[in-house]
């Protein structure tokens, strides 16, 4: 029997059940411990006689100052031992023998890996090395199967990297270096299918899966990234990488520091545009301050920072003239306390609120100066986490989460009037009803040209004295609030234990989350008004429509005058890990597997008995079960060897499947859409109320039966060399395959479109009609789309070089990503929050997968080059550089009339007219270098200064190339790579 995507209302037991949870997790939480491994780190080696023998009884005791009390362990019978859910940071290791003898080793615990410190009992302290220089170094990872890189936070203030999370991103091997604000960058896999944690807290954008906090990397202690092979422990579904932080915490002094950096409109270049006559200049300024340090020594310490950045452009102009200045300013406030009532207790709570507001946004290229709008959002993060090390072998993990992120954003000229069916359209007043799109004439069609010209003459602007069509004027088109939610709880189990010579760390985790999006939605005025000039029919095949407005149906009050309540969207998550991790002499192997549960909720469904087929009837608000993805399909394995062959070297294997969780569908698909969704007003020549026309892409829209969720198969294999105590090389292969995109599309694609040979020639779901004639809906449905595929190669080579006063890192890494399903190119605009299986892909004819979709993918990167490092000199300075070099951006030609004897339209966008990525960009290349100086005042007080030059050669590449053939600036960047700009800092610490 078919699966239809509804079932009965969630009921308000689940809604209790939520809140049971939440108010659970802030009781236990004073008796648990954090998140799997996931803000920690471990410690943990074996203790030897000079025969090589293990040597039980040795008590290790491990201190730190990011750890209010030592913890201790002591070693088994078979000499090892192990020290979980470590804060990471720079420890002291104390082994005390059973003679009495001590010996000291240092380590440093790094966020999400394990530090493994071996010692031989008898041989002196001063021929032992430390494990790893401490101070400023990258540090990687590769062990166990893993790909995983950390650095930690006076890595960060010694390269010129920026001061954002975001900027974190290019420090990453493999990785794309982008510029892009709201997209994330690919890694063999979609920019929208990263993860992204600022203190295990999930910061993506719920339902979207691109990055919407951006908090400064001041807090950050430490930056973790797996880039594959991931173990089950984290709940890692990431399709591409999953980077985490660690923020900073206070210790037993007190310590603070206070810093400005700008970067003025003098100390940048000059912007490369091409032919976009948007020009401004900008002045950016970041305002950091930290305070930490002990309540109770040894017991309870606090840290708490305020970050300030703000950016204005003035002198601002465009292709209608003179922009309003825009303005850009956030304040933001971090606090957290640590508590160690026990030395195997440690306790963790922290709350972070950003307010961000933002003027005269989104004044376009060819947009009038009334056409501005402006934002209001604000953020929130809770933690609420602790630690029990209940016995030296067992370890219980519990963490509470809250996001909320609200944004709202507003026209800056409003239009005060109501709109209604029937109503006209003053023609000679276009600027003031919404927002006018100048038409543009149109080769041979004699009748509209002349028609649409007045209109030119009228609203154009200027290029060359010659009055210009296809500019926009009178006021933003939408009024838009949405808030975003997301709820996370988890809860854990860690045991060691011994089988002989074998050694199992076995994991055991669950993790609840539930996130959320409440949609409000009005048009401003008449919304989006063009001028179709007769081309187009109404909808009965007969009338010429010469005016069009767009606008949102929540825009029109209900019969009794009430507003229609937003929408909300939910989705509830699932997952439960287990993974033992095994170690057999020089041999690791590491078994484990994440299980998951997704299930959708959409709104405006009830139920109702008097529909024998679906049982449910529209009922704007009502809550219904959309979809659910059960256990048994998301059922992914991970598994890998790791050996060591010599004291410095190993090789391994690694298979890994991952089920990414961002899905827009409980959004994109939700009946509501259908009740609420944008309207098309059609009018005469003479401005006169025509008809309605709803759009119907918009509407809600029905699931086909037993989806397989999407997946990724990733298989890696790796070799480490410690070449020296200096140096280490690291090299690895790896391969990923996508498949199973769900994506909505025309229910009759496979009919009307012209499918090769092998596609089925029938619709996705046989009984549509019969289901519309009861509830209504689409005539598109949720479908996995045939044969649809990504392929990523990857070959690469790492290498790191420490001495005392010079660390580097290079790497190399050569790639290949191509199918024909690019979630990265589905818009002429795609660095925004793109819908995650509600694209423009299989939407009608020329976008389909078999439509020149199979070919190089936008994030196709072939060659990547990263240098970066720094020399400390010995006057109190530090130079920092970073060099990259990657490939071009595979792009192609996008032409509807290729398309013209399957479709009316007239849109270009991702219709194909060659294969995919038949065309690249050129390469990128830049340098970025700083120098940083302390001064050393008062005892132990300090006075930094510091400047960063961020693309020293100006390299502003061309990128993001026009690819519709129908356009004038085909062929042409859209955007470039930022020119060459100077920060400038001052930072005082004590």
């Amino acid at each position: 029997m078919r699966q239809q995507p509804w079932s009965a209302e969630r009921s308000n037991f689940r809604n209790k059940l939520n809140r049971v949870w939440a108010v659970l997790a802030l009781g236990l939480a004073f008796f648990a411990a954090p998140a799997f491994a996931q803000q920690t780190g471990d410690i943990s080696g074996k203790v030897t006689d000079s025969s090589g023998a293990g040597v039980a009884g040795v008590s290790i005791t491990a201190s730190s100052n990011v750890l209010p009390q030592a913890r201790t362990t002591s070693s088994s019978a078979s000499g090892r031992y192990r020290m979980p859910l470590l804060p990471p940071g720079n420890y002291e290791v104390r082994f005390t023998f059973p003679d009495g003898s001590t010996l000291v080793r240092n380590a440093a615990v790094i966020l999400q890996q394990n530090s493994e410190v071996d010692v031989t009992m008898g041989v002196a302290q001063a021929q032992m090395e430390e494990i790893m220089v401490l101070g400023t170094q990258a540090l990687a990872d590769t062990g166990q199967a893993s790909l995983k890189n950390s650095v930690n936070a006076a890595t960060i203030d010694a390269l010129p990297v920026g001061q954002e999370y975001r900027d974190l991103m290019k420090l990453i091997p493999g990785v794309q270096y982008s510029e892009d604000t709201v997209r994330g960058p690919s890694s063999g896999g979609s920019g929208q299918d990263n993860g992204y944690q600022f203190d295990g807290v999930d910061v993506s954008l719920p339902l979207f899966g691109t990055l919407s906090a951006d908090p400064s990397s001041h807090d950050i202690a430490q930056v973790s990234i797996v880039r594959g092979g991931a173990k089950a422990i984290g709940f890692n579904r990431s399709g591409g990488f999953l980077m985490n932080t660690v923020s900073k915490s206070g210790t037993d002094e007190f310590t603070g520091e206070v810093s400005y950096k700008m970067q003025s409109a003098s100390l940048t270049g000059d912007r490369e545009t091409g032919d976009n006559p948007l020009e401004f200049d900008e002045d950016k300024d970041w305002l950091t301050a930290s305070f930490g340090g002990p309540i109770l020594r040894d017991r309870l310490y606090f840290y708490t920072s305020y970050y300030a950045p703000t950016a204005t452009r003035d002198n601002t102009a465009n292709a209608y003239g003179p922009v309003g200045d825009f303005d850009d300013s956030r304040d933001e406030f971090f606090g957290k306390l640590t508590f160690s009532p026990t030395d195997n207790i440690l306790l963790n709570g922290s709350f972070r609120t950003s307010e961000h507001e933002i003027r005269n946004r989104s004044v376009g290229t060819f947009g009038a100066a009334s056409t501005s709008e402006g934002d209001k959002s604000t953020l929130d993060i809770a933690i609420l986490e602790g630690s029990w090390i209940v016995t030296d072998d067992d370890a219980i993990n519990f963490k509470y989460t809250h996001f909320q992120n609200d944004n709202s954003s507003r026209p800056d000229t409003l239009f005060g009037f109501q709109i209604a069916e029937g109503d006209s359209l003053n023609i000679n007043a276009l600027d003031q009803l919404g927002n006018f799109t100048v038409p543009t004439p149109i080769a041979g069609e004699t009748a509209y040209n002349a028609f649409i010209q007045p209109y030119i003459d009228q609203y154009g602007y200027s290029d060359g004295g010659v009055a210009t069509g296809g500019g926009n004027v009178g006021g933003g088109s939408t009024l838009d609030d949405q808030n975003f939610m997301r709820e996370s709880f988890e809860i854990g189990y860690d045991r060691l234990f011994y089988a002989g010579n074998v050694t199992h760390d076995l994991h055991i985790g669950y993790q609840y989350q539930t996130i959320e999006e409440e949609l409000s939605r009005t048009s401003n005025g008449w919304g989006s008004i063009t001028v179709p000039g007769g081309r187009v029919m109404a909808t009965d095949g007969v009338t010429p429509i010469f005016f069009q407005a767009t606008f949102e149906q929540m825009s029109l009050l209900t019969g009794g005058g009430a507003a229609i309540p937003p929408i909300v969207s939910t989705v509830d998550m699932q997952s439960f890990e287990i993974n033992d991790t095994i170690e057999v002499g020089d041999w690791t192997y590491n078994v484990g597997v994440l299980f998951s549960n997704d299930v959708l909720y959409g709104q405006g469904l009830a139920a109702d008995s008097s529909n024998p087929l679906t049982g449910l009837t529209p009922s704007p608000g009502s809550v219904y079960k959309m979809y659910e993805v059960d256990w048994k399909d998301m059922i992914q394995p991970r598994l890998g060897v790791n050996w060591d062959y010599s004291d410095t070297s190993s090789m391994y294997v690694n298979y890994a499947k991952y089920n990414p969780s961002a899905s827009s569908l409980a959004r994109a698909a939700s009946w509501d859409r259908n009740l609420r969704r944008s309207i098309r007003a059609n009018f005469d020549q003479n401005g006169n109320f025509i008809e309605v026309d709803p759009v119907g892409s918009s509407s809600g829209k029905v699931f086909d039966d037993d989806l397989t969720p999407r997946s990724i198969d990733e298989y890696l294999v790796g070799w480490t060399k410690d070449v020296n105590s200096d140096l280490v090389v690291r090299a690895h292969v790896r391969y990923r395959k996508g498949g199973h995109f769900w994506e909505d599309t025309n229910n009759t694609a496979r009919v009307d479109y012209n499918p090769p040979a092998g596609i089925p020639r029938e619709p996705y779901v046989p009984n549509l009609d019969d289901i519309r004639a009861e509830i209504g809906g689409s005539s598109y449905v949720i479908a996995e789309l045939d044969g649809g595929y990504t392929k990523y190669y990857e070959a690469s080579v790492e290498a790191e070089w420490n001495l005392d006063n010079l660390f580097l890192r290079g790497s190399y890494v050569w790639s290949h990503y191509y199918g024909n399903f690019d979630q990265d190119n589905t818009t002429t605009d795609n660095d925004q929050n793109i819908f995650i299986g509600s694209s423009n892909i299989g939407d009608d004819a020329g976008r389909q997968l078999w439509d020149f979709k199979d070919g190089n993918l936008k994030g196709d990167r072939r060659h990547m080059l990263k240098v970066y490092g720094y020399y400390l000199f010995n006057w109190n300075g530090s130079a920092g550089a970073y060099l990259v070099y990657q490939s071009g951006q595979p792009w192609e030609s996008w032409d509807v009339e290729v398309y013209r004897a399957l479709t009316s339209s007239t849109s270009d966008t991702i219709r194909y007219s060659e294969p995919a990525g038949s065309r690249t960009t050129s390469a990128h290349w830049q340098l970025d270098l700083n120098y940083t100086h302390n001064f050393q005042v008062f005892g132990d007080q300090n006075i930094q200064l510091r400047a960063d030059i961020f693309n020293v050669f100006d390299r502003q590449t061309g990128y993001n190339i026009e690819p519709r053939v129908n356009n004038d600036n085909y062929g042409l960047p859209q955007d470039f790579f930022n020119p060459r700009r100077i920060q400038l800092a001052v930072k005082y610490q004590f």
